[in-house]
Order: structure tokens, then sequence, then C-alpha cells
């Protein structure tokens, strides 16, 4: 994707859109602009076939959210490369699983498993997973199974909307603190929460504990 949104308005339009599935009007209005300028960077963000108009509200089109999950803060830019992450399959004495929910775009108040981009400064990718795992659950585990990768395409009707490589690790604890975002699930009944693309099937590929595996997942997705 080549289009970089720039204006410090139509920044402030995707960044709330970002951390909602639907936003109003009002609720897009950044501080002192003026009803007309607002209405104007809607419409070109709109026509750039970034978000969508509903009755009451807007939200982000398979467009934009390709563009928020490529979009790098830091680097202030889009990236043309998928994503590289660690994630973390982490099962209990009880067998459960532990998911988190997303509270970003793309697939917002979707549960996932807990994960992470890898940096530049990881060591490699069995450090990046340890990092991972003390920064989303507090925990230190010393040897990580690396259980396998998974390569994952999303897309809605013909529009790419993500593409992911996931290092895929193993860990067996008992000492997590839940709560309303990060919760154990039993595998049996994953069909019951809304999963994140590809999560279901990541996880019953890694219970079967193989050496390593690979396995690549292309997901329709129209939530």
């Amino acid at each position: 994707m080549n289009d970089m949104i720039k204006h410090r308005i139509q920044k402030y339009i995707i960044n709330s859109l970002t951390y909602s599935n639907f936003v109003r009007f009002r609720d897009m209005r950044p501080p002192n602009t003026d009803t007309n300028l607002l209405s104007y960077h809607l419409g070109v963000l709109t026509k750039d076939g970034f978000i969508q108009k509903h009755d009451q509200s807007y939200t982000l089109s398979p467009k934009g959210l390709m563009y928020v999950d490529r979009f790098s803060e830091e680097k202030m830019s889009t990236c043309s490369q998928p994503k590289i992450i660690s994630m973390l399959v982490v099962q209990n004495s009880d067998g459960d699983v532990l998911l988190q929910k997303r509270n970003k775009q793309p697939y917002i108040d979707t549960w996932t498993l807990p994960y992470g981009k890898l940096h530049i400064d990881d060591a490699n990718i069995i450090e990046a997973a340890k990092r991972e795992a003390l920064e989303k659950l507090n925990i230190t585990e010393d040897q990580p199974i690396h259980a396998g990768d998974a390569y994952i395409r999303v897309k809605n009707a013909k529009e790419l909307l993500s593409t992911t490589l996931a290092h895929v690790f193993r860990f067996n604890r008992d000492d997590i603190v839940t709560n309303e975002s990060t919760i154990w699930a039993k595998p049996h009944k994953l069909t019951n929460y809304n999963l994140a693309p590809a999560v279901e099937q990541i996880i019953t590929r890694t219970f079967f504990k193989d050496d390593h595996f690979f396995e690549e997942f292309e997901v329709d997705w129209y939530n």
C-alpha cells in the first residue's frame, strides 16, 4: 500500500476508528476543529476508501483495516512486508488455553493468543518470545518450546487485510492471573468465542506436539 495519511485531522479520525468498531461523527472531532473541516476530511477518507459511512456512524473499510495493521507509529510509515510476530500458546494443568482480547483494529474485540512483534534488538526469536511473555503476561520462561511457524493471510472478499508470519511457542503455566481481557478457555469450546483469524487452527496444530510445524492459513474475514 503506497497511500500515506499525513493530515493531522485525517490521522485523528483514523486513530479514533482504530480503537472502536463504530464511531459517531461528533466523537471523531479533534479539539478546536470546525464541523465543516471535519466533514471535508471525512469525505476525503471515504473517497480514498479508508472508511465507510453507515447510518449514524463510521467504520474502517477493508483498506482502512489493512492500513492500521501495517502502520508503524515508531517509523511513521506503512510496511509493505508481512508482520513478524512471536505467538504464545499457553496451557494450564487442566488443559485450558489462554486467550487475550484485542483492543484495537484490525479484529478488535476478538479473542487471540498472546503475541507481539519482533523487535530489531531481539537477539533471536526465542528471546523475543521470552520478552513477550514477560511484557504481556508478566511471566518468565527460561526454555519456551518453539512449536512451529504459521503464515496467515486474511482477506475480505478480494481485499487483503493482513499478512503475518507467526513464530509459535508453547508454554505450560498455572500461575497466570486472569481478568476481563485475559481468560482460560476450554479447547473443545473455542467455537463459543469470537476468535481472531487462524487462532483455533494454530491452537489445534500446536497441540499435535510435533517437533516443529509449518502451516499456511488463508482466512476469509467478514466480521
